[in-house]
């Protein structure tokens, strides 16, 4: 196999409190002000008995695991600049709570070198080991 940027197997691991101040802050830059997010008062007659984290800030910390898999190669974007070229297969299979600790492992699946690609497998576990989100996310490497 040609030599490339990452290689299968190669993963990082991230783990994010999704505090209270946390997902205000996100419902402020996103304009999400859905009351599954901020208003406990609605939520907590609801099945989930309580409000829950935006599924867009769980992949936001995906995305900030791409960053810190490509940050680790020497002279990176030397030559060519690594950009997602997006997330396939999300799934929120649990919901994730204000107050949750959320662990992301992100690791590499396969590589394409002449396509100049990688696609990587994201799993999300809470604190209690349930898994609560999975996708896959997909670099390019642009000259």
């Amino acid at each position: 196999m040609t030599d490339f940027y990452l290689k299968v197997d190669d993963a990082v691991t991230l783990e994010r409190e999704v505090s209270e101040a946390v997902v205000n802050a996100f419902a402020e830059v996103s304009g999400d002000h859905s009351p599954n997010h901020v208003d406990e008062t609605a939520m907590s007659g609801t099945a989930y008995e309580g409000r829950i984290a935006h599924g867009a800030l769980i992949i936001a910390f995906m995305s900030t695991c791409s960053t810190q898999i490509v940050e680790r190669v020497p002279n990176v974007r030397a030559t060519e600049t690594p950009v997602s070229l997006g997330y396939d297969r999300i799934r929120f299979l649990k919901p994730v709570y204000i107050g949750d600790t959320v662990r992301l492992r992100y690791a590499v699946r396969e590589v394409d070198p002449e396509r100049r690609r990688a696609r990587s497998e994201i799993t999300v576990t809470n604190q209690n080991g349930d898994t609560v989100c999975v996708g896959e996310h997909i670099l390019k490497w642009v000259n």
